[in-house]
């Protein structure tokens, strides 16, 4: 549990919110995340709230679907930005421990004293390597900070989870041919549209998941998981959580 999580009442009605808060402001006093990181927080919250602040049964499918792929992967990669390390820097480790998955830092607004602070903060939570330092690749067709990657992290990866919405680069990878794990609220939002699996959830909620999965799947057979990866459709995960959204059923 962060620092300042403990002084929210577990029964107060807002408590996952307000500690998602919390976190995202201790994050910018500790210049992980960016002031512009504040605002997508919001966005997302306003999302999360028109759901429900639950977890449907096609984002469970698609984290699901997330574990399979990461443990189908030759080499998986965890991207991280600022919001991502300052809600779930704990969860981030575990899932990367759990699918053998590298954690590479990938920033649009970087700078080098973010990328230090953030890659310590990793290790502080139990991240035995930080990739994204490097930057010695680029991802084509991107002409701002998120191009930067390293040779043997993102730009080598095949498969790729980016937390929170992220989309000219979402976008580029997929072009890339990569398959794209997208954690994304908005189903409407083009990174969840280009994600071969979005999942439509707080990713307070989502990563812990599709660790769980992964760990119940750490056993299955190859073709077990391809078959969970070849049945996931995420058009119809997409469009369930449209029409969550839409109908107000809270």
């Amino acid at each position: 549990m962060a620092e300042g999580d403990t002084d929210i009442p577990a029964d107060h009605p807002r408590h996952d919110s307000l500690v998602t808060r919390h976190r995202i402001e201790d994050g910018v006093e500790a210049g992980i995340t960016s002031k512009q990181g504040l605002i997508a927080e919001g966005r997302g919250e306003a999302f999360d709230y028109l759901l429900g602040e639950r977890t449907l049964p096609s984002a469970d499918a698609a984290a699901r679907a997330a574990a399979a792929h990461l443990l189908l992967a030759r080499h998986p990669v965890i991207s991280v930005n600022g919001n991502a390390a300052a809600l779930v820097p704990d969860e981030l480790v575990a899932l990367a421990d759990a699918v053998g998955a590298d954690l590479e830092i990938n920033l649009f607004n970087r700078t080098e004293e973010r990328m230090a602070a953030i890659a310590d903060h990793l290790r502080d939570h139990g991240a035995s390597e930080v990739k994204g330092l490097d930057a010695d690749a680029r991802i084509p067709g991107l002409d701002h900070e998120r191009a930067k990657v390293d040779a043997d992290g993102i730009a080598d990866a095949d498969v790729v989870l980016v937390p929170l919405e992220d989309g000219d680069r979402a976008a580029a990878l997929s072009d890339l041919g990569k398959a794209e794990i997208v954690i994304d609220l908005n189903p409407l939002s083009r990174s969840a549209q280009v994600a071969d699996v979005p999942v439509v959830d707080n990713i307070l909620r989502a990563i812990p998941n599709i660790t769980a999965h992964a760990r119940e799947l750490a056993d299955a057979d190859r073709d077990e998981l391809e078959r969970i990866v070849a049945e996931f459709d995420p058009t119809a995960a997409l469009d369930d959580a449209e029409r969550a959204i839409r109908s107000g059923d809270l």
